[in-house]
Formats: structure tokens, sequence, C-alpha cells
């Protein structure tokens, strides 16, 4: 199994001068240590107009960043929002492969949509459009990586003629495919794409090996490849910090987990939001909501041992990785550092034993099940108008 770090880049209220710039700085120093330590991968959300919850709103920026601090870690999108008014296909396809060749190979593709009103409104995007957005946009970037040139669009989101999107990417046919999973069902349309399903809920061993064989059966017998590669990967998220000692653990780590998911519920679910105004940490101190999920048996805030037992869990339960989030509410970065610290020393080694093998099995057993679901792809749907063309320079002013 291997492991992630993940980043919204939370900044609770009140906002302090410089509060934006140690953010950031602690962030990249956290995932440098990470590279480091040999944690496997860092994933960066992106995010707009959700204050305090997130402030990564160019996460394409903080990954080149940090594509130069390290040297192993691979880099993800989790996740770059598809729907046309929030990012052009053509320039998600530009900045994607522009990251995989500055981090030499090493990006991860996430992908996904958001539910959140103030994101959706603020775009302008219909609730009811987005996933529709999304699945176009996603089969037109898998080709704007590999068509040499790109043929073209014409959808019902956005249209496009013949151009050749460049640069292409280092790893081919192109980065790993991900996408942003909650829900069951969205589990199930990861697994009939060939993607990667970011299961960005907290969900227990139990219920994770339920979400584990959904995917691989649809996988296995339903899957119509949306990209010209599979990325058969299921990982999920939970709370982590740290400790020899339990309790200090908990203090460390457990506050700002219950205020990620008290904002999350804010912005997602029951908030009315003033933008600008509004004191979320306020909010939650004064009416501390309790999310259900967030923390208990799904989470890994504790000690070396009881970190160990959950994570061989969900081992046990055949997900791919587990993702920590630590960077949440006012946690400390300097209790951020000194969990991964401890967790490389006692936790980490054993899993990166039997990683090598587990790796290797499942790409034994996974290899017929890829070649057969490889030959469901079904062609592109390339305009008319994709003949070869002649664009007239026009002329200087």
């Amino acid at each position: 199994m291997k492991f992630g770090t993940f980043y919204e880049h939370q900044l609770p209220r009140p906002w302090t001068p410089g509060a934006e710039l140690k953010l950031f700085q602690d962030a990249l120093d956290q995932v440098e240590l990470a590279d480091k330590l040999g944690i496997d991968h860092m994933w960066e959300v992106e995010h707009h107009f959700l204050e305090e919850y997130a402030h990564s709103s160019a996460p394409e920026i903080f990954l080149a960043a940090c594509s130069q601090r390290t040297r192993q870690i691979r880099l993800g999108h989790g996740i770059v929002l598809l729907p046309p008014k929030y990012n052009h296909p053509a320039r998600v396809a530009e900045r994607i492969a522009t990251l995989d060749l500055v981090s030499n190979g090493r990006v991860e593709f996430g992908t996904g949509e958001s539910s959140a009103e103030a994101e959706l409104g603020g775009f302008l995007i219909p609730r009811a459009e987005k996933r529709d957005m999304w699945l176009e946009s996603l089969g037109a970037i898998a080709r704007m990586f590999v068509e040499d040139p790109f043929l073209g669009h014409e959808g019902k989101y956005f249209s496009m003629p013949v151009r050749n999107v460049v640069p292409k990417p280092v790893q081919k046919p192109h980065p790993p495919l991900w996408v942003a999973c909650s829900r069951r069902e969205t589990i199930h349309l990861a697994a009939k794409l060939g993607i990667g399903a970011l299961t960005f809920a907290f969900v227990t061993p139990d219920e994770a090996r339920q979400w584990v064989n959904d995917y691989y059966t649809t996988l296995e017998n339903e899957c119509e490849p949306i990209g010209y590669a599979i990325n058969p990967n299921i990982a999920i998220v939970t709370g982590f910090m740290c400790d020899a000692n339990q309790d200090r653990a908990v203090a460390m780590g457990e506050d700002g987990l219950k205020f990620f998911s008290y904002a999350l519920g804010h912005h997602y679910v029951f908030g009315k939001h003033q933008p600008g105004k509004t004191n979320i940490w306020s909010n939650y101190k004064q009416n501390p909501i309790n999310i259900p999920g967030a923390g208990g048996d799904s989470s890994c805030i504790g000690t070396p041992d009881l970190i160990r037992k959950r994570l061989a869990d969900y081992e046990e339960a055949g997900v791919d990785q587990v993702v920590f989030i630590s960077q949440a509410g006012n946690n400390k970065h300097e209790d951020i550092c000194s969990s991964l610290n401890l967790f490389a020393e006692k936790v980490l080694p054993e899993f990166k034993v039997r990683e090598e093998k587990r790796a290797r099995e499942k790409a034994e057993r996974m290899a017929p099940i890829v070649e057969k679901a490889m030959k469901r792809k079904r062609e592109p749907r390339v305009p008319k108008s994709a003949d070869p063309v002649i664009i007239q320079a026009g002329m200087l002013p």
C-alpha cells in the first residue's frame, strides 16, 4: 500500500498579516520532508472562493514549486476542476503536460467538478450539467495528450478546431487519470472509465472493502476506458497525526480534523456564507456540529502502534493508497513534521517491504483485465472539419 499527503491550504480566521505566506511556505517544507522520508504521493486540491476551508485556487503553481524541491514523490492534482468555465480543456492539457516535463514525469492527473455553490455559482456553472461538462472535457483532454495534432472537438460545452496541443507529457500515453469520489455511484463511474478513484470520503476499513470490491468488479466487467491507459487504483483519505503519546496525538490533530469536516459541511451542505464576512472558525467554536465519519475508526490520529493497525486493516481491505490529512484547521507545522518523521521511522518501513511484492502481484493479476478492457475502448468522435487544414497567418499590426 502506498501513502500520500493532502493539501487544501486551510486558513481559519482571523487572518493575521503574513498568514497566507507562512501557510504556503510551511506546506512546501512539508512536501519536501515527505519526499525525503519516502512518502509516495502528495495531493493538492483546486478550489475557488471557499474561504478558510481551501485557499488552493492555483494548484498548478504550487505543484510546480513542489517539483523543484522534490525528487521522487508523485505530484497529484486532487483535483483539477474540468467544467470549461473553470478551465478550458486545452489549457488543462498544456498545464498538465508542462508540469509533467518540469517534474520529470511525476504527475498524477486527478479530475472533478465540485459541488460547492460558491464555486459553481461563481463561474456560472449549472449544477445539473457539471457532470456532463467534466466527462466531455476529460475525453477531449485525453485525446489532446496523444493526438498530433489534436483533431478538434465539437461538443455541447466547448468546441475547438484542429490544433497541435503542445507540449506533450513525459509519461506515455499520458499521466495516470483519477476522479474525485465521495459516493459509491462515482466509484462505479471511475471503474467504468478505467480511471483511479480518489475517495474523498472518510470510510472505515470495512466500508473501504465494499468500495474496493465494487470498483474492481466493475472495472473487470464493464470498463470502457476514456483514456489511452487504465489506472486501476483506489485511494482513501484519513485524518493523520502521529505521536508516541496517544493523548498528545489527539491534542495535535483532532481539533483540526473536526474543523476540516465542519468547514466542508459549511461550504457544501448547511452553511450560509457571506463572502469576506462569515467567520467559519468562530461559528465552529460556538457550534461544533459533529460531522459523522471524520474520526473514529477511519482516523490515523494516534500512536505508531494504533496507526500501524489501522493501516493494516486498510491494506487487508485492498486499498491501494491511504492519503493523510494533517494540514487542517490550526494544526501546527511543527506537529505535522514531527508526525511525518515518526511515521517514517516506526510505521512506513514494513509497508514499504510489502508494497513491492503487492504491486508485482497486482500488475500480473490486472494485466489480462486491462488488456480486455482496452479492447472495449471506443474510437473518438472527430469533427468533419478535422481534415488537414492550413492556418493562414494574420498580418502583423
